[in-house]
């Protein structure tokens, strides 16, 4: 299997909080609550890992609370490269009610100095040559600017490394100028990324024509329930994900972007590719939490995806 160097730079604790519905503005007792040591490169990671990769994880992580990310990295065997910052790691909550909508709050993060950020490039000077891919999930943290992510993308493309990226807005917007190999975003980000419309498979293809002119061979575009579009320079394909029980759709975006990339990876046709990834997403959703729980429920998944050519464009 590959050797993956996954980077949350803003990661965070999610503490999840279920219930039957929440009421605004009234007392709401919960069923359950979960604390999570997540981000998105994180999810990545742990999905990643259940799929036989060696994984490397990074980013920058608050010195103050590391105990959750510690535990996480220990127990799942991840080579831990994240740069400790001054502060806390911020605390996301999510509100997850029975009929599937989640509400998020979430925090901005510690402040990351310049010094912080010359000392990650520095490391991965040093780590990255030896990995196959790298994943650069998430939002970024205070004092780091989509011009810092640009260059950071542009130093692992030149350190010899397939850069998949998965982000929004500004730092989508800076990421995009840099080709990454992949990216994944959703419909709205996308259109927002390229200030044109793409809420239909013409104008998704549109948009991917002119970032495979870019040199993204990759254009991942996840729609929720409606299912995924792939969009590469010799075709394109949609998967249409199974009925499943919705218990929460976090992380349902990292499943897919890690299925993609474990398809990629071991060269599996575009077919078995794109209908395990959705599989994997759908899997997603009827849990909290993140990683494949069950192979068996994973196979039966996978059986009900529908992929088919895009022949709209």
């Amino acid at each position: 299997m590959a050797r993956i160097l996954s980077l949350t730079l803003n990661p965070a604790l999610d503490l999840t909080v279920q219930l039957a519905r929440l009421e605004p503005g009234a007392v709401n007792r919960s069923q359950a609550m979960l604390t999570h040591a997540a981000g998105k490169g994180v999810n990545v990671a742990q999905v990643l890992a259940d799929l036989g990769h060696q994984v490397t994880v990074g980013g920058f992580l608050g010195a103050d609370n590391p105990q959750a990310f510690d535990a996480l990295i220990a127990r799942r065997g991840f080579v831990d490269a994240f740069i400790r910052v001054p502060g806390e790691t911020r605390s996301n909550i999510k509100i997850a009610e029975h009929d599937g909508r989640v509400t998020d709050i979430n925090a901005p993060g510690p402040q990351v100095s310049a010094q912080a950020q010359e000392a990650m490039l520095e490391q991965l000077t040093r780590i990255a040559p030896c990995h196959d891919v790298v994943v650069v999930a998430g939002s970024l943290p205070r004092g780091v600017s989509p011009q810092w992510l640009y260059a950071l993308l542009q130093h692992l493309k030149a350190l010899g490394l397939k850069v998949a990226l998965d982000t929004s807005g500004e730092a989508l917007r800076a990421g995009l100028q840099a080709a990454p190999w992949l990216i994944k975003p959703n419909t709205e980000e996308l259109a927002d990324a390229l200030d044109c419309p793409a809420d239909t498979p013409a104008q998704q293809a549109q948009a991917a024509k002119r970032l495979h002119a870019q040199g993204v061979e990759h254009v991942v575009v996840s729609q929720g329930a409606e299912g995924v579009n792939w969009f590469t320079a010799n075709g394109a394909f949609h998967a249409t994900p199974p009925r499943v029980t919705v218990a929460s759709t976090v992380g349902a975006g990292d499943s897919l972007l890690a299925g993609m990339l474990h398809g990629l990876l071991v060269q599996d046709s575009a077919h078995t590719t794109l209908a395990r990834a959705t599989a994997i997403a759908a899997m997603a959703v009827t849990q909290i939490g993140f990683g494949i729980s069950d192979d068996a429920h994973l196979a039966r998944l996978e059986s009900g995806v529908q992929v088919r050519p895009l022949t709209e464009q």
